[in-house]
Formats: structure tokens, sequence, C-alpha cells
């Protein structure tokens, strides 16, 4: 059941140059409110250091007014958050620092660890510091995540697609986001063939009775890619399917390949119609 989520954590930075407003702590506070979840959120600034000691003391003192508004408005974040949840009766921890990015990277990172699934805002930029942490989140923190696009403030996992091509990411998210699964009305195992072969893979005929056993409404759908683009197969299919949710193993390629050449993972982060539940 979706009560097995007990702790939540919402992660939002606030660094130069973003103006984006949120989805994720809407949608995160929404999903612990139905699960009666506690949430963490980790509403950290990034501080924009001086390179060097003799900059002018202009520069300085406008470096320092920026941290400032930066710390200002992660602590405005903060307060919204406390002041929302209370409303919904949801218990908030929050927790604002302000750090260079490796050492805010860390903290959140270390925060994930602690914490049954991790919320984020999606981040179309694979060169921006917000995808940066996304990716650092999925290979190195050992919990799923869940990538928020633009416009989903309300939890909803009525209707959940299941990425599936067999591989042991795919196993892992499908493992991790069973909580999900055994609350949902629909959920559709979805193969797509046309990136890789999925000739020697675990069939997802064979992984429907596994959920069936969890008593999870399952059926399975096998594809082939429109043009050879999986990403593009499965954005189409989750909208046909009226899909509230993608379940997916993320980059199942090696990161290397997955920055040069492009991949579904990445794919879908930079633009996917719902939400993506990912994990590694």
């Amino acid at each position: 059941m979706i009560a097995n989520l007990k702790t939540i954590l919402i992660c939002m930075t606030e660094q130069l140059g973003t103006q984006a407003t949120s989805s994720a702590l809407a949608y995160a506070l929404s999903l612990a409110e139905q699960a009666g979840a506690r949430v963490t959120l980790q509403a950290a600034s990034v501080e924009l250091d001086l390179p060097h000691a003799w900059i002018s003391r202009l520069v300085a003192e406008l470096v320092a007014d920026e941290n400032r508004r930066l710390r200002l408005s992660a602590e405005g974040i903060a307060e919204r958050a406390r002041s929302d949840a209370a409303a919904m009766g949801v218990l908030c921890r929050t927790e604002t620092p302000q750090l260079a990015y490796p050492e805010l990277v860390a903290a959140v990172r270390a925060q994930s660890r602690l914490h049954d699934v991790s919320v984020i805002d999606a981040e179309p930029d694979a060169l921006t510091g917000d995808r940066g942490l996304i990716e650092e989140l999925l290979f190195d923190s050992g919990r799923p995540l869940i990538v928020v696009p633009s416009g989903y403030e309300r939890f909803a996992a009525r209707r959940i697609l299941i990425a599936w091509d067999g591989s042991a990411q795919a196993s892992r998210a499908m493992h991790d986001a069973l909580p999900l699964l055994k609350q949902a009305e629909a959920v559709e195992i979805v193969s797509v063939s046309g990136e890789k072969d999925l000739s020697e893979s675990v069939p997802g005929a064979e992984l429907a009775p596994s959920l069936a056993h969890h008593d999870v409404p399952v059926t399975v759908v096998d594809l082939a890619a429109a043009d050879g683009d999986v990403a593009e197969t499965l954005r189409t299919r989750a909208t046909l399917a009226c899909a509230d949710l993608i379940v997916m193993g993320a980059f199942v390629h090696p990161r290397w390949r997955e920055l040069v050449w492009g991949g579904v993972t990445q794919a879908l982060l930079r633009s996917c119609p719902v939400p993506l539940f990912l994990s590694r």
C-alpha cells in the first residue's frame, strides 16, 4: 500500500539564474498527505564564491547581496512549505543550508539515502546544476526519485506505465514502486523494441504474473519504436493510456554514453508528459 511510504524528501535549490516555479513541492506534499508520510524539505541555496582575493570591493558586495537574496528565497520557500504542510496535516521538517555546489550535492545526496523516496522538479536543460543534482541522486543515492514536470501539483497514481526492458535497473524501479503499483487501478508493462535487442531479456509477459501475485492489476503491451525513438514511443503511450506516472530504470547505458549519445533516460528527463519514478 501507498502507506508503506513513510518518509519523503523534497529537493529544491535556489541558484543564480533560476526563476522557475516549483511543482515538486505541492506534488510531494500531496503524496505525503495521501500516504500519511513525514516530509523533509531540503531548500538549499548555492553559495557564490569569489575566485580571487583581489577582486574589487564592488563585485564582492554584489556577490554578498546575491548570496543573501538566494538564502532569503530558500528560507521563504521553507516557510511556505511549513504553512502548506500544516494546513494539510503533514509533518514537515525544513533545512535551508547555503553551500557551494559540490557540498550542496553531497548534503542532498546524504539526506536522500535516509528517505523512502525523493521528489524533485524536472529540469529540461542537461547542462544545469539542477539536472546535475538529479543525475547524482540517481547514480549515488541508492533510493528512488520522482521527477515532476511543470504543472503536476497533485500526486496521482491510478494508472501507471512501467517502461520494461528486462534490465536490472528496470527490475529495481519496479520493486521500488510496488507500494504505488499495488494501489493503482491499472498498470501497463510496456516493452519497446528499437533501441536495443530485447530477445534475451525477461519479457513483460513473464513479469506480469509476478506483479499479479502482489495483487497488481497488470496488462502487457509490446510496441515497436516509432522511427526508432523509444522515448517518444513511451511518451505517446503514456498519453494514450492516460497514465499518471511512468516507472522506469534509469541510465541503463554507461553514463558517458548517455552524455555523448543520449538515451531514453536523458530524453525523458528532457521532456515527459507525466512524472517519472526512477531507480538505478
